[in-house]
């Protein structure tokens, strides 16, 4: 297909797609609605009914013989003993009452409640509340009680369950809400129409008994014209949601204007399980919904349009910016082929803190399948890209070729050595999961070993951890280390002191967060030391081996040395043929795309980019993010054929670092903070950052635990820990192959 058909297959299919996602947004805000805002208000519901009921009950109770009397005199039943009645009618509020509230066998209780509602109306006095409880009890009659409930809990286990009937007694309740909850939203539909309706053309100057007590004429007619409007749109079932909202403001506004009565509650309660839940299929709103559905398929879920013949878009890279990237082409008719050496996103600002037994893995990597399933036209392949054929158009992995219309290269950085790699063995970085639990291991058994030995001086050199590198990774690091060992561990051993550890943190510049300003990094250099970290600046590393490193010709004894020094680019510009920089980012144009090849774009750590204000963009998740955001809109002004988007601008959000427990810095333009307030913003943006509300409330709790109590969760040794009569080094070999890093 030739590049003019693909642009008119492609504007047709985003037209359509521009359509469906419309009405797949108002669809699912009212989905997400009844899902998370439906069980609170059915909950709120039952409790307030329940607890009319079961303070009736109390009352009565309290003075037996006056109810007695009342029932034989005041409203008495006339095909039921008094006594019968009295019994009966406690038995119902008390009871009926608690089973309503706890949502167990709720279609009993609200069906026995029902009655008793419309016994009061009929045989007592009929008043407007009597039929609004009978109404609303009649809901739980037909649909049974919400999530929030006994019921919807043990629903599942008895059906599958072995007692007697239990099987059948569901499936006849299942059936029972298939046909009576449609046919019972229709009659509370033309019920609430009936009564606003016929206030505007009945005269209400009777009591309510006038109107057979059957409809709230009285408050109804306080609706006026818009209420009129709302009960036809109700009775047919047109804009049902629309309507029931609207009529919600409505009554929100008379409650604000006059006297509270209390028939204003029932109102909004019917009006907000309409608004809730829906009209039902027995309305014009079904019916149109189905049409739509045929005509828009993919509001079930399935495709937008069609994939053949669309572009290809292929991302190398599931970080910050390559998800981004795919994420924005949600809507954008093009084949999306998201390609990582991981199956997973990792969130690498937190990485240190799997590192330093603070986090498990779990909280700060996502599987990218699930993040991607809702994405129909994404696809997701677990592989490593060894090049890229750039005159075919073509993705290497190993021996498969994956072809491209556009690619974006999103492969991040790996450590650097600076020519040094033999150092890798004996210094790992921090870049992969793999990393961390390696750093993780190399800590904890270093104490353990400390308990082991009786030599002071093996001691010694054990519980010394130099971290080289004084970035934010090296800052934070640094003051995790040393949180761990001073705090926490103090009973876990017997033989020596954890908090006697020494935390070097080594730095060739001549200060610590050299991107900083002067004054934070000041700050960052105090509380490091106020937590006992060593700080050595402008000390250069000449040799690193499993004894320790040698600083400035000065040999420091260390089993554990960590490297926080450095990244180098992935590959990238060996791939391509491009023009590389001294870190190996390739160098990209104002569209951030290669040059030379204007289909192909380079963002993230992978590409040098000068789009701050002429400065290289930073290698933060931010710009990164950026980028993948930016590429997407220039392929989808290309795709669609409209004008070019302007030049990549790159907005700078600020730095952040945090120095253990309660300290970090923060910079934000000319606002920069620290201490205290810095650590909570640092902390509020690290979670909404974290892909998953599990990720984000499990890092919470996490962070609280440890905060309250000097505990970290996760102190598991993993991986092959060398026995103390093979080795006498923690350190181990770690296997980082050199090829591209994709997460």
């Amino acid at each position: 297909m030739d590049t003019s058909n693909k642009t008119a297959v492609a504007i047709r299919a985003q037209r359509r797609a521009w359509m469906a996602a419309f009405m797949g947004a108002v669809a699912e805000v009212f989905r997400i609605g009844e899902r998370s805002v439906g069980p609170i208000v059915d909950l709120f519901i039952r409790f307030w009914l329940g607890g009319i009921f079961f303070t009736s009950a109390i009352i009565k109770l309290a003075d037996w013989q006056k109810a007695l009397y009342l029932s034989a005199y005041e409203y008495p039943v006339s095909w039921l003993d008094p006594v019968t009645a009295a019994y009966l009618g406690i038995s119902v509020e008390l009871f009926g009452a608690i089973l309503l509230t706890i949502g167990l066998a709720t279609r009993f209780a609200a069906l026995s409640m029902l009655v008793l509602s419309l016994v009061i109306q009929f045989n007592y006095v009929a008043l407007e509340v009597n039929l609004f409880w009978a109404v609303l009890f009649g809901w739980y009659v037909a649909r049974g009680a919400g999530p929030l409930s006994i019921d919807h809990l043990l629903s599942r286990g008895l059906a599958d369950s072995a007692l007697p009937f239990a099987t059948t007694g569901s499936k006849m309740m299942h059936a029972f809400s298939a046909y009576s909850d449609p046919l019972y939203r229709l009659f509370m539909r033309a019920w609430i129409a009936a009564a606003v309706v016929g206030s505007a053309v009945v005269a209400v100057h009777v009591p309510t008994q006038s109107a057979l007590g059957l409809l709230p004429l009285t408050s109804a007619a306080k609706f006026g014209g818009l209420g009129l409007i709302c009960g036809v749109l109700l009775a047919a079932g047109l804009a049902t949601r629309v309507a029931a909202i609207a009529l919600m403001l409505l009554t929100f506004g008379l409650a604000m204007t006059s006297v509270w009565d209390s028939v204003y509650a029932y109102w909004l309660a019917l009006f907000a399980l309409l608004a809730l839940y829906g009209p039902g299929r027995l309305s014009i709103d079904a019916v149109m919904e189905q049409a739509l559905r045929r005509l828009f398929p993919q509001l079930d879920g399935k495709p937008v349009f069609l994939l053949e013949g669309l572009p290809r878009v292929v991302i190398v890279g599931a970080g910050f910016g390559g998800l981004t990237c795919a994420a924005a082409l949600r809507s954008t008719p093009v084949q999306v082929t998201l390609i990582d050496r991981q199956n997973y996103h990792l969130f690498q600002p937190l990485l240190y803190q799997v590192a330093t037994a603070s986090l498990s893995p779990g909280d700060v990597a996502t599987p990218i399948r699930g993040m991607c399933r809702e994405q129909f036209n994404v696809r997701v392949l677990l592989g490593s890209v060894t090049g890229v054929d750039s005159t075919r158009q073509e993705v290497l992995i190993g021996s498969k070729r994956i072809p491209y219309d556009y690619l974006v290269i999103a492969t991040g950085a790996q450590h650097n050595y600076f020519g040094r790699d033999e150092w890798e063995r004996y210094a790992p970085g921090l870049k992969r999961i793999d990393d961390a639990i390696e750093v993780r291991r190399r800590l904890l058994t270093a104490f353990e070993q400390a308990e082991n030995t009786d030599d002071a001086q093996r001691r010694a050199s054990l519980l010394t951890f130099i971290i080289v590198g004084a970035g934010p990774t090296g800052v934070e690091l640094a003051g995790a280390i040393a949180e761990l060992a001073k705090h926490g561990m103090e009973k876990d051993f017997r033989n020596f002191d954890p908090a006697s550890a020494r935390v070097i943190l080594i730095q060739a510049g001549s200060r610590v967060l050299p991107t900083f300003s002067e004054r934070l990094s000041t700050v960052a250099r105090t509380a490091l030391e106020r937590l006992g970290v060593e700080v050595l600046t402008g000390s250069r590393v000449e040799h690193i081996d499993d004894e320790g490193v040698i600083v400035n010709g000065e040999r420091i004894a260390a089993r554990t040395v960590l490297w926080a020094a450095g990244v180098i680019a992935s590959p990238a510009a060996r791939w391509l043929g491009g023009e590389a920089d001294r870190a190996g980012r390739l160098k990209v144009g104002t569209d951030l795309s290669v040059p030379g090849l204007k289909n192909v774009f380079a963002i993230g750590d992978t590409a040098l980019s000068t789009a701050w204000a002429g400065q290289p963009v930073p290698g933060l998740a931010p710009a990164a993010k950026q980028a993948g955001a930016y590429v997407a809109k220039v392929i989808r002004a290309r795709v669609m054929g409209r004008k070019a988007v302007p030049a990549f601008t790159y907005q700078h959000l600020g730095s952040l670092a945090t120095i253990g427990r309660k300290s970090a810095v923060v910079e934000f333009g000319s606002l920069r903070l620290s201490g205290t307030s810095a650590w909570w913003l640092w902390g509020l943006i690290h979670i909404y950052f974290l892909v998953g509300l599990r990720n984000r409330l499990s890092v919470m709790f996490d962070w609280f635990w440890a905060y309250l109590t000097y505990r970290s969760g996760t102190r598991l040794i993993t991986g092959d820990t060398p026995a103390e009569s093979q080795s006498e080094s923690v350190s181990a070999p770690v296997s980082a192959p050199v090829s591209a890093l994709h997460a």
